[in-house]
């Protein structure tokens, strides 16, 4: 039991100390904020792109669970399934054969160095 009341006595220390941390620090922005609008919006546009960032990959798996999958039009940079797995399509094949054909070519370049 005296362990135990002397760690309580030693948390409230510690979250009485933590208090007067952040009075001072909330009193110091309150004080010394003369950043202009423009600063302000930039930092918050900051923290809203990775609060999206972050959102983005959840927002498929929110939409998968309430049945909006495969037509995701909220989610950001949705990318639509392939909608011929393991199928080849004429568009993937002439994409397939022009990349073909780019590699080829490079693959010369260097054997001929």
């Amino acid at each position: 039991w005296d362990e135990l009341l002397e760690h309580m006595d030693n948390l409230v220390s510690w979250g009485q100390d933590e208090l007067k941390t952040w009075h001072k620090t909330a009193s110091a922005l309150q004080v010394g904020n003369t950043q202009s609008e423009e600063a302000c919006t930039a930092e918050d546009l900051q923290h809203r792109v990775k609060f999206q960032n972050k959102l983005a990959g959840i927002c498929e798996d929110m939409c998968k669970e309430v049945g909006a999958y495969p037509k995701c039009a909220q989610c950001p940079d949705f990318v639509v399934p392939d909608s011929t797995p393991g199928v080849m399509t004429w568009d993937e094949l002439l994409e397939h054969m022009d990349n073909l054909v780019s590699w080829g070519q490079d693959e010369l370049k260097t054997w001929h160095k």
